[in-house]
């Protein structure tokens, strides 16, 4: 064997120590390893866990929160936090259902509307925080009251149906895959989490966005030193983040048939949880749409499967809580070791 053919060779055994050493890679391996250990300890649990209908069922919860979770990961890799995703998904919802139930406009314009709607709600908090220097949590948490509350004002706290709305209830709960392989029940919002995922994936690693969120959240003051107006790209990464909500918002109504003013808050707990679950650091910089995703599927399936085993709501909600909690010590471990 010649010295040309043993260069390549350990070149190439230094790149897999390299990727297997890379903290991001442990912790979506970690990630994942603990999605399969749950899968299998709740299929021995219970025989119905593994049933088509309820796997389907945790890959339609899971198109809601994962589409949150995306959103959400802007905001934390930049070094934001974002505590009324759940609140603007509802919010544009519930803009959804006055263009298509009380205004009686075309389908398209209410999906531009909830999209559009969330946009803007995301670009009121970006500019809140980006040029008040109001800081994330407090502008966030004011905002999800705030849009709570324009929420049921605007429904008149009631909920708002879709029943007239043609082809409304097909974004979410028809099967374009299904309609071709019936052996495949796929609905369309999980095609729709995977393509806005795809998509989120390409932005942040292939833009000039994508790298400004990255290089915000490492070093907001050497971005700014080196002459980014780091103001103008805070405020785009919180208006994608709110119109990815938007998308989130007609998935939920899509599935529900209806605008629910009073659903949405608390979903921000379930969202953080998947981000933080699947590697991305809360104190930004670092981060991955795959992660997330892997996160949001640990959520579904746990709280699927102790539904299934009767385990009482109470519990599922401190169960979640600790979740968090594990999750952001173990950020704090994983910034410690680098």
């Amino acid at each position: 064997m010649t010295l040309s053919t043993t260069l390549p060779a350990r070149e190439g055994t230094s790149r897999l120590k390299a990727m297997a050493l890379n903290p991001q890679t442990r912790q979506k391996l970690l990630a994942f390893a603990s999605l399969v250990v749950l899968m299998v300890f709740f299929g021995f649990a219970s025989p119905n866990f593994l049933q088509t209908e309820n796997l389907v069922a945790i890959l339609q919860a899971t198109a809601v929160n994962g589409v949150l979770a995306i959103a959400c990961t802007f905001v934390i890799i930049s070094g934001g936090i974002d505590l009324s995703v759940g609140t603007m998904m509802t919010f544009c919802s519930v803009m959804a259902g006055v263009f298509l139930t009380y205004w009686g406009l075309p389908l398209p314009v209410g999906i531009a509307a909830a999209i559009v709607f969330g946009a803007l709600s995301g670009l009121s908090s970006g500019v809140l925080i980006a040029k008040l220097k109001i800081p994330p949590f407090i502008t966030t948490l004011g905002m999800m009251m705030a849009l709570k509350g324009l929420a049921l004002v605007i429904s008149g706290t009631k909920p708002i149906y879709f029943n007239d709305t043609e082809g409304f209830t097909a974004i979410s709960q028809d099967s374009l895959i299904g309609a071709v392989v019936p052996a495949v029940p796929i609905p369309n919002a999980v095609l729709i989490l995977f393509l806005v995922a795809a998509l989120a994936s390409v932005v942040l690693n292939r833009t000039v966005l994508g790298r400004y969120t990255f290089a915000i959240g490492s070093n907001e003051e050497a971005v700014r030193l080196s002459g980014v107006n780091v103001t103008f790209w805070k405020v785009v990464v919180y208006t994608v983040s709110g119109a990815i909500c938007g998308i989130a918002g007609l998935l939920i109504a899509s599935r529900l048939n209806s605008a629910q003013p009073a659903l949405g808050q608390g979903y921000e707990l379930d969202a953080i949880a998947a981000v933080v679950i699947g590697g991305t650091s809360l104190s930004g910089g670092t981060g991955t749409i795959l992660g997330t995703i892997i996160g949001a599927l640990i959520m579904s399936v746990l709280t699927n499967g102790l539904r299934i085993l009767s385990v009482a709501q109470e519990w599922q909600t401190v169960l979640t809580g600790v979740i968090i909690i594990l999750a952001v010590y173990a950020d704090i471990l994983r910034k410690a070791r680098s």
